[in-house]
């Protein structure tokens, strides 16, 4: 039980860093940019900052015991357990929640980060994800 609650405090002190590093290249932008160019940002901010980040990671699909590339990629992976999924949209709907919940699944990963740079206030454009 310790052990989980540790995990537990670990990702969401890791997604409290990820928002700081999100928000700070929304200070530098603010809305209007492609999604590309935020996550560009984003993944050299975090690396920056010395985090382990994977970029569009490749996320194979098991059907069967066999392993299908379908397609899947990840945005951005932090430290192999924290998924961020970037969007430069009007407004978030939950054909990209169903995305993200996808990712945590593919990924087996607990926590994920929705993260749309298309608002004024970044606090705004923020959806934490859990599975």
């Amino acid at each position: 039980m310790a052990q989980s609650s540790q995990n537990i405090s670990e990702l969401n002190k890791l997604s409290r860093e990820v928002i700081g590093h999100a928000i700070n290249v929304h200070k530098n932008f603010g809305p209007g940019l492609l999604e590309s160019a935020y996550g560009e940002c984003l993944f050299y901010e975090l690396q920056k900052n010395n985090l382990f980040v994977e970029k569009q990671k490749p996320m194979p699909l098991v059907y069967e015991d066999v392993k299908l590339d379908c397609g899947y990629r990840i945005d951005l992976l932090v430290e192999n357990k924290l998924v961020l999924e970037l969007k430069s949209v009007e407004a978030l709907n939950e054909v990209h929640l169903a995305q993200i919940l996808t990712y945590l699944k593919l990924s087996n990963c607990k926590l994920g980060l929705l993260i749309n740079f298309n608002v004024k206030y970044l606090k705004e454009g923020i959806k934490r994800v859990i599975l």
